[in-house]
């Protein structure tokens, strides 16, 4: 027991902790080379958060785990939208604006049916994760474009996702830090690498060992303890959004996280770990996490918000979730 959850819980605290570090340092680098806010928000920053889904992916992949590695992208797509979109809602309602919603709420459900059908037909090989990665590169320009005429009400989610960031990780803000050398904050950044690199080894690792030693498919360990751990940094900051009374900025936080775990990390994974998605995911979990965005765009619709009542039903979603996949 010992040898399996001091590397899960290990690599947890190593992947928030290393992630942290390394988006203080980028963002450092960048200010120093006179990069833009508004670019290095929208990059750097925006996210920071999915460092630990991207590192774990990553390595799942080439550690020959894909249950783990596209069970993290999937299973963190779901705990989003139904964990933490729940949480937050009984927090605080979530507020929802109209433009984003009906924009980067429709590429969100989108882009989910997409993977969820490519997964079904073909192997996630080296193409498919460069078309998964342009379309990341173009969603990213367009916002940029789409944030540079924005009024204080137009914002998107990748804006949304970067500010929310900024509010819990002061040290995340452009030109908000001390004054540090050019290669001080490099050495910030590249520590912040390495212990993330580290983190993810342990956590793939006690993810695979929790699988062997307690007859567990590595693709539910993935959906559930691995994709809940990782999803803890936008768990933090949908909830202090909604503490502070800024519910639409958690809203914007999800849908961008969601529509980065699937171009982003999925098209990373296939792009260094060719290889195709379990069946399992393929025959039920993607069709979930289409479903739920699918509930979470209802609900917001209704009103533009989504209240406490839509947030403990979302809750109990998720864990009937566990309890159907869950041996």
């Amino acid at each position: 027991m010992f040898d399996i959850w001091l590397p899960l819980l290990g690599g947890l605290v190593l992947l928030v902790g290393g992630g942290e570090l390394l988006v203080r340092g980028a963002v450092q680098v960048a200010t120093r080379l006179g990069v833009s806010p508004l670019v290095i928000g929208l990059t750097l920053v925006c996210f920071g958060t999915s460092t630990p889904e991207l590192v774990t992916s990553l390595q799942a992949g080439l550690a020959g785990a894909p249950g783990i590695a596209y069970g993290n992208i999937v299973g963190s797509n779901i705990s989003n939208i139904l964990l933490i979109v729940g949480v937050s809602a009984l927090v605080y309602p979530i507020a929802v604006q109209s433009g984003a919603l009906k924009r980067d709420g429709g590429v969100m459900v989108a882009v989910a049916a997409v993977f969820a059908g490519l997964s079904a037909l073909l192997p996630f090989g080296p193409w498919i994760g460069a078309i998964l990665l342009a379309s990341l590169a173009g969603y990213i320009y367009l916002a940029f474009r789409q944030e540079r005429v924005a009024t204080p009400d137009g914002h998107g989610a990748v804006y949304d996702k970067s500010a929310a960031l900024q509010d819990a990780d002061p040290g995340a803000v452009p030109g908000a830090q001390p004054a540090v050398s050019l290669l001080g904050s490099l050495a910030i950044a590249g520590l912040g690498l390495g212990l993330v690199v580290l983190g993810g080894h342990f956590l793939v690792g006690g993810a695979v060992s929790l699988a062997r030693g307690f007859g567990i498919s590595e693709t539910v360990i993935g959906l559930t303890i691995v994709a809940i751990g990782t999803s803890m940094p936008e768990l933090v900051t949908s909830v202090m959004a909604g503490i502070r009374r800024q519910s639409d900025v958690a809203f914007g936080n999800i849908v961008g996280s969601n529509i980065y775990n699937i171009l982003g990390i999925g098209g990373m994974t296939a792009l260094v770990a060719p290889g195709s998605v379990p069946a399992e995911i393929v025959g039920f979990d993607n069709l979930v996490m289409v479903g739920v965005s699918v509930v979470m765009m209802v609900f917001a619709y209704t009103g533009l918000r989504i209240g406490r009542r839509e947030g403990a039903l979302l809750l109990a979603g998720y864990g009937g979730y566990l309890y159907v996949i869950w041996p």
